[in-house]
């Protein structure tokens, strides 16, 4: 009965129908190891664009003047190994640097993890105590909330100041002491799966119910969070080689949108994980489908640069309702984890590729721009890798 329940369970995830074609997502090359402590390294291919990758190079470090700011770490690993990593001063493969919103794909893999073992099914409604019985969000699907279409009032991207930002009250100000709550108290302006908004408090309910799931009668805060916190470990990050840092709040939510702190590699062996379908030295780490899951376009028509909880490089154009970080449609392949002040881990399949750059920079929609640009000729670069 319980198999059945889970089989139930993990074919109800799967993209839905009508999703466009999808690139094959490559398999692990034959004869390289798989990055558990280490990772193996290779000299830039001969294939690489000299010219284009040397100056996105000196782009990146050569100065720490906005817009593209400063750059703290940049790593790429190609067919398994990484050709190229460098650390600007001050920082090295030890620094564990903030994730900011990039923290939305790893609970993107938590909840997948957790669909894995038979805990969430996403096509039911997602819920909170906060809301009473018959509130019309708590019949939103954790589909919906992960694909950002809730339809909640929430303002985030493109805010007029930071006292106009929900994510300001939510971490910072009135919301702090329980961002569950906070998040919960917003009400619906669109029907959900009509129109996409990003959503920072959207991630904090999904963390919330997921962290019902996964622990469902703690004890006090404290529990709650180790007790999380032992199955995150157990369930991706050890798997994977990843040793990052989870910050909670006082209710011992974690917090899902933001606040992971991991290093260049760490980031890597995540992208690594989606670039490999899920699959961690020949397991399943997510179910099969999952990473499709994350980088097919969700269902409002109002945006083509949005999946779940991962960004997309559109087919035509440059990206709506907002520039992607790709500008190249012909690596409409790439999809990528985005944190505030420029962080990304890039996943690119037609190329067996991941770039991760972390670093900080002050400015808004210029600085993301000449990231994009920058992101795109250092990516550019590398040829094409044949799907095996």
């Amino acid at each position: 009965m319980l198999r059945a329940l889970i089989f139930v369970i993990l074919a109800s995830w799967a993209p839905l129908a009508g999703a466009q074609t999808l690139a094959p997502l490559p398999a692990q090359p034959a004869g390289v190891a798989w990055p558990a402590q280490n990772w193996e390294t290779a000299a830039l291919p001969g294939d690489v664009d000299r010219a284009a990758f040397d100056l996105a190079v000196t782009q990146a470090f050569a100065s720490a003047e906005e817009p593209l700011g400063e750059t703290r770490a940049v790593l790429v690993v190609q067919s398994g190994r990484i050709v190229f990593e460098r650390y600007n001063e001050g920082y090295s493969s030890d620094s564990r640097l903030v994730s900011w919103s990039m923290a939305k794909s790893v609970t993107h893999a938590l909840v997948g993890a957790a669909v894995l073992q038979g805990r969430v099914g996403i096509d039911a409604p997602m819920g909170s105590p906060h809301w009473r019985a018959g509130d019309r969000r708590a019949s939103i699907t954790w589909r919906q909330w992960l694909n950002m279409v809730d339809g909640q009032d929430y303002t985030e991207i493109g805010a007029p100041s930071v006292l106009e930002n929900d994510v300001t009250h939510m971490l910072y100000g009135r919301g702090r002491g329980d961002t569950a709550r906070f998040a919960a108290s917003l009400p619906l302006i669109h029907d959900p799966a009509t129109h996409w908004n990003y959503n920072s408090a959207g991630t904090i309910l999904v963390a919330d119910a997921l962290t019902r799931a996964i622990v469902p009668n703690p004890a006090n805060a404290n529990d709650r969070r180790a007790r999380m916190r032992a199955w995150m470990q157990q369930s991706l990050f050890a798997r994977i080689g990843m040793s990052p840092v989870v910050e909670f709040d006082p209710q011992g939510l974690f917090y899902g949108s933001a606040l992971i702190y991991a290093t260049a590699r760490d980031w890597a062996r995540f992208g690594y994980l989606y670039l490999r379908d899920g699959v961690w030295e020949g397991t399943r780490v997510l179910p099969e489908g999952w990473v499709d899951f994350a980088r097919t376009p969700g269902p409002a028509a109002n945006s083509d640069v949005y999946g779940a909880h991962w960004w997309l490089t559109p087919a035509h154009g440059q990206g709506r309702p907002q520039r992607s970080l790709i500008t190249d449609n012909s690596m409409t392949d790439a999809f990528s984890a985005q944190g505030h002040e420029g962080q990304i881990v890039v996943v690119v399949p037609s190329k067996d590729l991941v770039m991760v750059r972390l670093g900080l920079f002050h400015g808004e929609v210029e600085s993301w721009h000449a990231l994009g640009d920058w992101a795109t000729l250092l990516v550019g670069a590398f040829g094409r890798r044949p799907a095996r």
